[in-house]
């Protein structure tokens, strides 16, 4: 949504969860989402297969009887009610960042690759949404069983499947904004940054376990880095946008979007997650300090690299005290969540209160 919550010299962030099926947003408004960024259950993937069931129960059917293209299928049109629903949320101009991985099983004694990104990118395309350059991201499996088949004897070991997809999809013609709009150019990122999050392959971004205190809760995540959801945020939305989690889960979308300084929406089945979640928000200013800190800290570093080696850089950063490579970034700003106050409600509202970072 095209605004910008100013507050003194600061700013003020929204974000609401509803404990209820993203197969209907009719809570959000239509046009209201700048930013999708999800991961959602991944079709045959084992731990997944309970959930589907229960949305329908054809799933389970289809299961029990090895009858794998079709669990495959109802699994995705499971999926596909929430992609309907993007449709009318999603801004003209908005992006989709859908975070899935393929599914490996064996069906009816056959191993084989269940393609859930190719599935994915079918159906965001068949309702409008144009696909953008992806981004594979490695998601290592720290373990000597990732390796499939029959070991040292050829042709039938497998090789591993530790990459996941970012799909990016874009709802129509690109966003215009308003002449000289300081939401823009202060959600500004450093153009070393911009060499880096802009690459096709991310190697540096772990996959790591959900840090839930309830084994049974941990069971239930599908866990992807913060980092995912933070950059993704800085790369596309500004000051002022929401962003949209339609596949909630353990709310690293939300916490990402209030240390970039984004509103946000999501939805989760689980009320379990939720209350976890809350949890959490007593350590959000120190989470946000720490990650500026470290893109401050990082483009100190790179300045005083860059200048040992004798390149110039020609512009100074409006409100820090070093120079930056282009134009772009000189009003380039970041903003600490100081606090955080909510309803007496599961789910919030949240409303969080940012300063400028120096």
């Amino acid at each position: 949504m095209d605004s910008d919550s100013r507050c003194d010299d600061g700013r003020e962030t929204t974000h609401r969860v509803h404990d209820t099926d993203s197969r209907d947003l009719s809570a959000v408004e239509e046009n209201a989402v700048d930013l999708v960024v999800t991961s959602p259950p991944y079709p045959m993937v084992e731990m997944w297969d309970d959930l589907f069931a229960t949305l329908d129960p054809a799933v389970g059917d289809f299961l029990e009887a090895d009858r794998g293209e079709a669990a495959f299928e109802a699994m995705h049109s499971v999926l596909d009610e929430v992609w309907d629903e993007l449709e009318h949320v999603v801004a003209p101009g908005g992006i989709v960042c859908l975070n899935i991985g393929d599914a490996t099983r064996t069906v009816d004694g056959e191993f084989r690759v269940f393609p859930n990104h190719a599935r994915l990118i079918e159906a965001m395309t068949q309702r409008g949404f144009d696909p953008l350059p992806d981004v594979l991201w490695h998601k290592p499996t720290n373990s000597a069983a990732k390796f499939m088949g029959s070991g040292m004897i050829p042709p039938s070991a497998y090789v591993t499947l530790e990459h996941e997809y970012i799909l990016v999809f874009r709802n129509g013609k690109r966003r215009s904004f308003e002449p000289g709009a300081d939401r823009r150019y202060e959600a500004a990122y450093f153009w070393e940054e911009r060499n880096n999050w802009f690459t096709d392959v991310w190697t540096e971004v772990r996959g790591r376990l959900q840090e839930l205190s309830d084994d049974g809760l941990r069971e239930r995540a599908g866990a992807y880095p913060f980092e995912i959801p933070y950059r993704l945020c800085n790369m596309y939305s500004v000051y002022g946008d929401t962003v949209l989690d339609p596949f909630w889960g353990t709310g690293t979308t939300t916490l990402a979007a209030m240390v970039a300084g984004r509103d946000s929406i999501g939805y989760e089945l689980d009320d379990q997650f939720i209350e976890h979640f809350e949890e959490r928000l007593t350590s959000l200013p120190e989470l946000s300090r720490g990650v500026i800190s470290e893109r401050l800290d990082a483009h100190r570093e790179f300045v005083r690299e860059r200048r040992e080696s004798g390149e110039s850089m020609d512009y100074e950063a409006e409100h820090y005290d070093f120079p930056v490579v282009t134009s772009q970034e000189r009003n380039i700003r970041f903003y600490e969540a100081e606090s955080v106050e909510s309803e007496d409600e599961i789910g919030g509202p949240y409303r969080v209160r940012h300063r400028p970072a120096e």
